[in-house]
Order: C-alpha cells, then sequence, then structure tokens
C-alpha cells in the first residue's frame, strides 16, 4: 500500500469543487482534521496503555473515517488495522501499527498544511 499518494488528488479535487474559485471550504475541512486527528491518536495511544479496547476501536474509526475525506489511504488502512485489532481484542498487536500510524498522520498533516 506504500504505493498510494499521500493524498488522493482525485479526492483533493473533488473537494475544491464543492466550492469553486474560492478554497474556503477545503481551508475549513483541513483545519478541523489538524485540530481533531491529534486528539484521536491520543485516544489510541491512551487506549492501548489502559487496556481499553472500545475507546481504542473508537477512535481508530474516527480517524479512518476522517483520513478518508482526503484520499489519505495510508493513514486510512493503518487506522483500520488498528480498529480492526482492537474489536478483537489484540491491542498489542495495534500497540505495534501505532508508530505507521503516526508516522503516515504526520505525512498527511504536512501535505495537508501545504494545501493551505
Amino acid at each position: 500500500m506504500s504505493e498510494d499518494p499521500i493524498l488522493d488528488p482525485a479526492t483533493i479535487a473533488t473537494l475544491r469543487d464543492l466550492s469553486p474559485g474560492d478554497d474556503s471550504f477545503l481551508r475549513e475541512i483541513i483545519g478541523i482534521f489538524l485540530k481533531d486527528s491529534p486528539s484521536r491518536i491520543a485516544d489510541i495511544r491512551t487506549g492501548i496503555a489502559v487496556n481499553d479496547a472500545k475507546a481504542v476501536a473508537r477512535a481508530a474509526h474516527s480517524l479512518k473515517g476522517s483520513s478518508g475525506n482526503f484520499g489519505a489511504m495510508r493513514l486510512q488502512a493503518a487506522s483500520k488495522d488498528i480498529e480492526q485489532l482492537a474489536n478483537q481484542e489484540r491491542l498489542g498487536e495495534a500497540a505495534n501499527v501505532l508508530p505507521h500510524l503516526e508516522t503516515e498522520y504526520q505525512k498527511v498533516a504536512d501535505a495537508l498544511k501545504a494545501l493551505l
């Protein structure tokens, strides 16, 4: 899956088309994502630390959905992996995926900031 772009250009183009000639909508949703996502990642980290599989699954599900809005397929895939592992109460394995998720999030955040 590493061949996938950080952000899917077609998805970004679709978001831009929602307000032609004005990137305010895109800027707004990027801002919301950049504000909310770090707390989702923190919720995953904390949930793993306190063995709360439901909290991990919930936070990973939320991150999976929001990253999909930008076509951030690699981040979405890592989020999905953690969500599935949490749903199976395999938090040790989810903890092993977390560094990859954090790396992918940083790439997505940097790419989104570049769009601003």
